[in-house]
């Protein structure tokens, strides 16, 4: 397939390359000069996207990616296929989507789970939204890029389920930290208590997989001293799309909006800047009841 791929940072990188690596025609853009293997670099993303029968976009956000539009959507032929895998508001998933189909293409948003390491290894997991026909079309990428995609509805689903997900993940780390400085306090012993509640009601993936105890479960970030797997910065965004889209759609999330607070007042005023999320339980092991 000819791909055009832009925005090649942390995770676009390695998803290019592997797409490279799988024989497909990849021609990149970044506004940062970078060489990835394989990949022809261009001077533009409009050079990237034109005849591409695929053009995937992996950026920082909505605002960076309408403007992207606004170059690649006019540089493409009808029926091409529009993958965008950032993380970005429901509400610029949607207004890209529209602008998409207006010219004749597949939109289709895709944002991912798995972090830098997933990309490398393609085991990323696609949360899909948009045409059945346009998902249909790009599947055999996902297969190189990931280990899952989920087709989940109309454009925005995927972006809706993307924050869904990490409003969970955040609210779940958040009651998983305070858990262990509880017990800590408490006399409980960390391996104890993992060994209970791993097998218990209190179980989740915060707790099994990625557990915010150093030597405690499964080798985590918490064992290299909260060197981000996923950084607190990221959680942060992901959790103020979440209210974003709480807000414009009238719903009532209340823990959602609890994590944000605790997670901007750790980025922004703590010490959780270029740390992993999960290095709240050392902020709450500091803490006292006010």
């Amino acid at each position: 397939m000819k791909i055009g791929f832009i925005g090649l940072g942390n995770m676009g990188r390695p998803m290019a390359e592997n797409l490279a690596k799988a024989g497909h025609d990849v021609r990149g853009f970044d506004t940062v000069q970078v060489q990835p293997e394989n990949v022809r670099m261009v001077r533009s993303a409009a050079e990237a996207a034109t005849d591409a029968e695929v053009a995937i976009t992996m950026l920082p956000n909505g605002e960076v990616l309408r403007a992207v539009a606004d170059e690649v959507v006019p540089a493409m032929g009808r029926e091409a296929v529009f993958l965008d895998c950032s993380t970005v508001d429901v509400d610029s998933a949607r207004a890209v989507a529209a602008q998409a189909e207006a010219a004749g293409l597949l939109p289709l948003d895709a944002p991912v789970s798995g972090g830098v390491g997933g990309a490398q290894a393609g085991t990323l997991t696609f949360m899909v939204g948009g045409s059945e026909d346009g998902f249909g079309k790009v599947a055999q990428l996902f297969e190189v890029m990931g280990q899952k995609a989920v087709h989940c509805g109309p454009s925005g689903n995927g972006q809706a389920a993307k924050i869904c997900n990490n409003m969970i993940l955040g609210i779940t780390m958040i009651g998983t930290c305070e858990a262990f400085a509880l017990a800590d306090r408490l006399g409980l012993d960390r391996q104890a208590m993992y060994d209970v509640v791993s097998t218990s009601s209190g179980q989740s993936w915060s707790l099994t997989t990625y557990c915010p105890a150093p030597g405690v479960g499964p080798a985590s970030p918490a064992d290299n001293d909260y060197a981000p797997g996923f950084a607190a910065e990221l959680m942060l965004k992901d959790l103020r799309l979440a209210q974003l889209a709480a807000a414009s759609a009238g719903a009532d999330t209340p823990l959602g909006r609890a994590a944000r607070d605790l997670y901007e007042t750790f980025v922004e005023q703590e010490d959780g800047a270029r740390r992993d999320f999960s290095a709240m339980l050392p902020r709450f092991e500091k803490r006292h009841r006010s």
